[in-house]
């Protein structure tokens, strides 16, 4: 089975997975849905949140899960799952962009 980490968009939190992580998981898939800071249930205030700390966030669940995961990055999220998968290539089985932001090389 796969590790799935899915990365939620801006005004969201890792509760827009719900549904979706519950069908992965019935289907044997490991999941992670983390809030980024600033969101969710993250106690973090919005201000003065940065896409350092929604990297390393990701990379956080990245090292969570047992092995390489797919990694789903949706509209605000493409963005922090970009810098996130270079920097955890061994960590990254797949990058997936849902209806996401997907910068240029160097950006």
């Amino acid at each position: 089975m796969a590790n799935f980490v899915l990365i939620h968009g801006a005004w969201h939190g890792g509760w827009c997975w719900d549904k979706v992580a519950a069908i992965l998981r019935e289907r044997g898939h490991s999941v992670a849905a983390p809030d980024l800071p600033g969101h969710g249930d993250d106690p973090a205030p919005p201000t003065g949140q940065s896409m350092d700390g929604y990297v390393a966030r990701i990379r956080e669940a990245l090292a969570a899960q047992d092995g390489p995961s797919i990694l789903v990055g949706h509209s605000m999220g493409g963005m922090p799952v970009s810098a996130a998968a270079e920097a955890e290539a061994d960590r990254v089985a797949k990058l997936v962009y849902l209806c996401a932001f997907l910068p240029r090389d160097g950006e």
